[in-house]
C-alpha cells in the first residue's frame, strides 16, 4: 500500500502542452475540469475551486495564430511558444525553494499521438530518479476514427488516458491489453467543451449551419459538391439562414491541412442573400443555430450534447476516411436531398449516452471517475517511472524516429542543439520570429496553393 501524503494541493499547478487551436481548448478545458471548475455550474465546493495554469504552445506547422486562440475560447490566456526540449526543460524544474518538489501537480499533453509519445519519453528521462514527479494526463480533442491503436499506443505511459465516453474506454482497454499493455490509466470522461444552454426554437429564427472541416472531405471535387449542395439548399429555402461556419483564415493551420479552403472554393459563385461565411467560437454559434450539419466535425457531438437537430451527412458515402461512420446507430445520417425535403433526424437515446453526449445534468459529474484517480496519484508520496509501451526494445524500427521529429534520442534525452542555450531578446528576437512567420507563410501558401497545381498536372 503506498504511503500518502495527508491531502491533495488545495490549489493545483498545471501546465498544458498543445500543439494547434483545438487542442489547445481541449488541454486547458480538460485543466480546468480537474480542478473541479465545470463549465455553467458552480464548482464543486470539496474540489479545489481554482488551478494555476501555464499554457505552451508546441512549436510546428500547426502553431495557432493569435485570433485562432482568441476563437476558441478557452479563457485561459495567452500560451508561450517553445520548442519540445525547452518544454521539457520547465517540466524538469522544481518549485522554488525545494528541490524535490516538482513545479507542477500536473502535466496535461494536448498533443498529436507521436509529439505525445515524444513527451513521455523526454519526461521519463528527465525525471529518472527522481521521488516525486507531476501526474501525465492525455487524450483525445474529439471524435477517435482513425488510427485507434496507433494514436493510442503512442499515448501510452500517461498515467490518465482520458476516453471521452464510455464506448471509447471500452476500446481503449481492448486495444491495451490486446497488445499486453497495463489499461489501468484509461478513465471514462467526456468532452470538456460540451456545456451551454439547450437548445430552444425562436419565433421567425431558422438557421442552418454547416460546420467545416479542414481534411473531410480531402478532395477538391468533394468539397465543391458540399459547397453546391449548401448554397442549393439557401436558394431552395429563402427564407431561412444559412451559414457556413469556417474553422481557419486562409493561411491558417489547424491540426489537419486544409488544401481546398472552403472561403476560396465560395469565390465567383453567386451566393443567395441568406447564405453567409462565419468565423468564432462554435458554441456562440451553437446558440443561433436551428439545424447543424456536418460531415463528421467534432461540432456534432457539440450539437447534439445541447439538443440542437443534427444531421451527418452520407452524400459521400459512409466511409472510414471521412468519420461519419462514428455516427452508425445515432440516428443522425441523412442526405442534402432529405434534408432539403424538409427532414429532420432524431437522435438515438441509447447512442447519446454510450458516447458521452446525452443531454442533461450527466455531463457536470464527468469527471468525478478522473479527479477520484487524480486524487489518488497525488496522495502518494511517489510515483513510478513514466513507462510508455513503445521502448527502444518493443519498437526498435519505429520509435526512434518518432522521438527524432522532435529531437529527441532513442532514450528520450536531447539531440545535440535541440533548445538554444538562450532565447535570443531584442532585434535578434524580433528577427527571429519575422523570419519564422516567413517560413510558416511560405509553407502553408505552398500547401495550399503550389500543392494542389502540382498534384493536377501530375493527373493529366
Amino acid at each position: 500500500m503506498p504511503s500518502r501524503t495527508p491531502s491533495t494541493p488545495s490549489r493545483l499547478r498545471i501546465a498544458v502542452l498543445a500543439d494547434s487551436d483545438t487542442r489547445w481548448k481541449w488541454g486547458a478545458l480538460t485543466a480546468r475540469r480537474l480542478a473541479g471548475q465545470v463549465p455553467g455550474s458552480e464548482a464543486d465546493a470539496s474540489r479545489p475551486a481554482a488551478c494555476d495554469l501555464d499554457g505552451f504552445l508546441l512549436r510546428g506547422r500547426a502553431t495557432p495564430t493569435s485570433r485562432q486562440l482568441a476563437e476558441v475560447g478557452a479563457d485561459a490566456g495567452a500560451p508561450a511558444e517553445l520548442t519540445m526540449a525547452q518544454f521539457l526543460d520547465r517540466a524538469a524544474k522544481s518549485a522554488i525553494g525545494r528541490a524535490e518538489e516538482p513545479a507542477y501537480d500536473v502535466i496535461v499533453l494536448a498533443l498529436v499521438g507521436g509529439a505525445a509519445q515524444a513527451a513521455l519519453h523526454g519526461l521519463a528521462a528527465r525525471w529518472r530518479g527522481r521521488a516525486r514527479r507531476p501526474v501525465v494526463v492525455t487524450g483525445y480533442v474529439g471524435v477517435v476514427y482513425e488510427k485507434l491503436a496507433d494514436g493510442l499506443l503512442l499515448r501510452h505511459g500517461a498515467d490518465i488516458v482520458l476516453a471521452n465516453s464510455r464506448h471509447d474506454a471500452e476500446r481503449f482497454r481492448a486495444v491495451y491489453e490486446g497488445v499486453g499493455a497495463d489499461a489501468g490509466a484509461v478513465t471514462e470522461a467526456a468532452l470538456p467543451f460540451l456545456g451551454g444552454a439547450p437548445h430552444r426554437a425562436e419565433p421567425g429564427r431558422d438557421t442552418v449551419v454547416f460546420a467545416a472541416q479542414p481534411s473531410v472531405p480531402e478532395s477538391r471535387a468533394d468539397r465543391q459538391y458540399l459547397l453546391r449542395r449548401l448554397v442549393a439548399h439557401a436558394r431552395r429555402h429563402p427564407g431561412r439562414e444559412v451559414v457556413l461556419k469556417l474553422r481557419s483564415q486562409p493561411g491558417e493551420h489547424t491540426t489537419h491541412i486544409e488544401e481546398h479552403p472552403f472561403q476560396k472554393l465560395a469565390r465567383g459563385i453567386d451566393l443567395p442573400p441568406n447564405f453567409r461565411l462565419a468565423y468564432g467560437n462554435m458554441g456562440e454559434v451553437l446558440d443561433r443555430t436551428d439545424l447543424l450539419v456536418t460531415v463528421s466535425s467534432t461540432a456534432a457531438l457539440e450539437s447534439l450534447h445541447r439538443s440542437v437537430p443534427t444531421a451527418v451527412l452520407t452524400d459521400l458515402g459512409v466511409r472510414e476516411n471521412l468519420g461519419n461512420h462514428h455516427f452508425v446507430g445515432s440516428g443522425c445520417l441523412t442526405s442534402w436531398d432529405r434534408l432539403d425535403a424538409g427532414h429532420r433526424p432524431a437522435p438515438d437515446a441509447g447512442w447519446l449516452a454510450a458516447h458521452g453526449v446525452a443531454p442533461g445534468e450527466a455531463h457536470q459529474r464527468a469527471f468525478d471517475g478522473v479527479r477520484e484517480r487524480l486524487d489518488a496519484l497525488l496522495t502518494r508520496r511517489s510515483l513510478p517511472p513514466i513507462a510508455p509501451y513503445y521502448t527502444p526494445a518493443t519498437a526498435p524500427g519505429y520509435l526512434p524516429g518518432v522521438l527524432a521529429r522532435h529531437h529527441l534520442a532513442p532514450d528520450g534525452t536531447p539531440l545535440p542543439g535541440a533548445a538554444p542555450a538562450r532565447e535570443p531578446k531584442g532585434l535578434r528576437r524580433v528577427f527571429r520570429d519575422a523570419v519564422r512567420d516567413a517560413a510558416r507563410g511560405a509553407y502553408r501558401h505552398g500547401v495550399q496553393r503550389i500543392a494542389p497545381v502540382i498534384r493536377r498536372m501530375g493527373e493529366l
